[in-house]
C-alpha cells in the first residue's frame, strides 16, 4: 500500500481517485484531518472499495502516524497535507505553522523511525514524496525567467513561508539521515472538486449565482495554471522514476493574468449557460482592494521533469478550463453541498471514528 496524507483535499482527493481508477493499483491508506477544505463526500465513489482505507487524523499526531506505519507498512508516503490558502494565512498564520511546519516535521520523524526499522530491501524501495508549491520562490517581474529548481527561495506570505520551511526540512532529512525523499513544487492547480475559495471555482460559482466576480487590484497578477489530473500524472511519474533527494517543478506552461482567466470563464459560461437577460457574465466583474504582499507573477520551468523523467502536461489552459467549467455545471449536488456546508454532514453520516 501507499500512505497519502491530505487525501480528502482538492489535489489529494483527485490523486486518490485517479490512482484507484486503475483496477491493478496498490491500495491507499488515506490520512486526513478533515478541516474545512477536506471533503470526504468527494471520495464517495470509493466507499465500497476495499483498497481505500480512510483514517481521520492529523499528521502532527505522532502516536497515530507511527501506528499507521507499523500496521500498513506502506512502501511510499505522499504528503499532500497542508493549509494552502494565502488569504487565510494572512488572517490566521498559526494553523499554517502548526500543520505545514510542525506537522511535516512530525511526519518526517515518524517516517525516519519506521524506515530505519525496515529490512534493507524495503528501505531501498521506500519513498517519501513531499508536495509543495511554486510560491516558495517568491515573485517574478514581467521579463524574469521562470522558476527553476535552483531558484533561491524568497517566500512572501505566511503560507509560502511555511511551505518553504517544510521543503527545507525534507531536504535536511535526506542529507542528514539518508531518508529517501522527493519533492515537487507545482504551479496553480485547477479542476474538479476545488473548494470555492480559490479564484477559478469562486468565479464559476459566483457567476452562476449572479454575484460579483471579485478581482484583486488591476487583475494583472500572472500565474501558471496546471490542470489537476496532469499534476496527478506528474506525481506518479516522480514517485516511480524520480532521483532520490531531487526536486522537480511541475507546471502547465500556461501563464495567464487573473483578469484574462476570469474573462475566459465568463466567455465559456456565456456559451454553455447563458444568462437569462442575455448579458455577458463579464458584467459581474468587480475590482477590489489588492491583498497585502500580493506576488505579481509566478512562472514554472518544468523542463527538468520532461527532460529527465519524460513528463509533460496533456491539457492546455483552453482545454482544461472548459473541462473544469463543464464539471461544475454537471455536478450541482457537490456544489450545493459545499455552498450550504452540508458536505460536513457527510462525515457524521459516513465516517465512524
Amino acid at each position: 500500500m501507499i500512505l497519502v496524507t491530505g487525501g480528502a483535499g482538492f489535489i489529494g482527493s483527485n490523486f486518490v481517485l485517479d490512482w484507484l481508477a486503475n483496477p491493478k493499483a496498490e491500495g491507499i491508506v488515506n490520512l486526513d484531518k478533515l478541516t474545512y477544505a477536506g471533503n470526504l463526500s468527494t471520495l464517495a465513489p470509493l466507499e465500497k472499495d476495499s483498497r481505500h482505507v480512510f483514517i481521520k487524523g492529523d499528521i502532527g499526531d505522532s502516536t497515530l502516524v507511527a501506528h499507521l506505519l507499523q500496521q500498513y507498512r506502506p512502501r511510499a508516503i505522499i504528503n499532500f497535507a497542508a493549509e494552502s490558502h494565502v488569504d487565510r494565512s494572512i488572517h490566521g498564520p498559526a494553523d499554517f505553522i502548526q500543520t505545514n511546519i510542525l506537522g511535516s516535521f512530525n511526519l518526517l520523524e515518524c517516517t525516519r523511525t519506521h524506515w530505519n526499522s525496515l529490512p534493507i530491501e524495503e528501505q531501498q524501495q521506500f519513498r517519501f514524496l513531499h508536495i509543495s508549491t511554486d510560491e516558495v520562490y517568491g515573485s517574478l517581474g514581467a521579463n524574469d525567467t521562470a522558476f527553476k529548481e535552483s531558484t533561491a527561495y524568497e517566500p512572501n506570505s505566511p503560507y509560502s513561508a511555511s511551505k518553504a520551511a517544510s521543503d527545507h526540512l525534507v531536504r535536511a532529512w535526506f542529507h542528514t539521515y539518508g531518508l529517501p525523499v522527493l519533492t515537487t513544487n507545482c504551479s496553480n492547480n485547477y479542476g474538479p472538486f476545488h473548494f470555492p475559495e480559490k479564484l477559478i471555482p469562486l468565479v464559476i460559482l459566483n457567476a452562476l449565482n449572479e454575484k460579483p466576480l471579485p478581482i484583486y487590484g488591476d487583475g494583472m497578477q500572472v500565474r501558471d495554471w496546471l490542470y489537476v489530473s496532469d499534476h496527478c500524472a506528474a506525481i506518479r511519474c516522480v514517485l516511480e522514476k524520480g532521483a532520490l533527494g531531487e526536486t522537480y517543478n511541475v507546471g502547465g506552461w500556461n501563464e495567464k493574468a487573473n483578469l484574462d482567466v476570469v474573462k475566459t470563464i465568463c466567455a465559456i459560461l456565456d456559451e454553455l449557460r447563458p444568462r437569462a437577460n442575455g448579458a455577458s457574465y463579464a458584467e459581474q466583474i468587480r475590482f477590489v482592494t489588492d491583498r497585502p504582499g500580493h506576488d505579481r507573477r509566478y512562472a514554472i520551468d518544468a523542463s527538468k521533469l520532461e527532460r529527465e523523467l519524460g513528463w509533460k502536461p496533456s491539457e492546455t489552459f483552453d482545454t482544461g478550463i472548459r473541462k473544469t467549467i463543464e464539471w461544475y455545471l454537471g455536478h450541482p449536488e457537490w456544489v450545493a453541498g459545499v455552498q450550504s456546508g452540508s458536505y460536513r454532514d457527510w462525515i457524521n453520516r459516513h465516517y465512524v471514528a
